[in-house]
């Protein structure tokens, strides 16, 4: 794995612990020799994550519509930073760059793209692993829903499983690289209409 996508709020949350994890993502992206792909901003957990890969001498490269950069949140000491017109480019351009994903605490936008790339591999447009690192509980309640998901047959258990999910990001990245993704078909009972 050369490249890690990882999603996070652009506030610092109300938990000092997520802030805490992101800095401590960013050291272990650089210890890791993984460079780290994300939105772009100089803003909460995403300014804190960025800040502290480049502070241990990692590459960071960040993808930001422009609307964003005229807004004064897009970090200027990038290794990289592309600027896009729309959030679907943004998206779509992470995603060809990074190699896997990982959602740490956020908000709409985090959750938004984590499911973007969650649907793609389900439909089987990608293989690449996907994950939540699961800081304080944060995604407890959401791992619940999903198993929801499951129970009332939207998401096949195989598609539920490729979620990986940990509280400790070098355990995360270590089952990354045994990832495969899922064969099971997207459409459940789909002879039941």
């Amino acid at each position: 794995m050369k490249r890690l996508c990882v999603y996070c709020g652009s506030s610092p949350g109300a938990d000092p612990s997520y802030l805490e994890a992101a800095k401590t993502v960013g050291r272990i992206l650089v210890e890791r020799e993984i460079e780290l792909v994300y939105g772009g901003g100089n803003v909460g957990l995403m300014g804190a994550l960025a800040d502290s890969v480049l502070a241990h001498s990692g590459k960071v490269t960040g993808v930001m519509p422009n609307f964003l950069v005229s807004k004064e949140v897009a970090h200027e000491g990038l290794t990289t930073m592309h600027v896009v017109a729309t959030m679907h480019e943004r998206k779509r351009l992470m995603a060809e760059l990074s190699d896997a994903f990982v959602a740490l605490p956020g908000g709409m936008g985090t959750l938004e793209e984590l499911f973007e790339v969650l649907t793609w591999a389900q439909l089987g447009l990608h293989p690449k692993p996907c994950g939540l690192l699961n800081i304080s509980g944060y995604f407890d309640h959401l791992i619940e829903f999903l198993r929801c998901t499951v129970q009332q047959r939207f998401v096949s258990q195989e598609h539920f499983a490729a979620v990986q999910v940990d509280t400790n990001l070098k355990r995360l990245l270590d089952r990354f690289e045994r990832h495969a993704a899922p064969q099971s078909n997207k459409w459940l009972d789909r002879d039941k209409r």
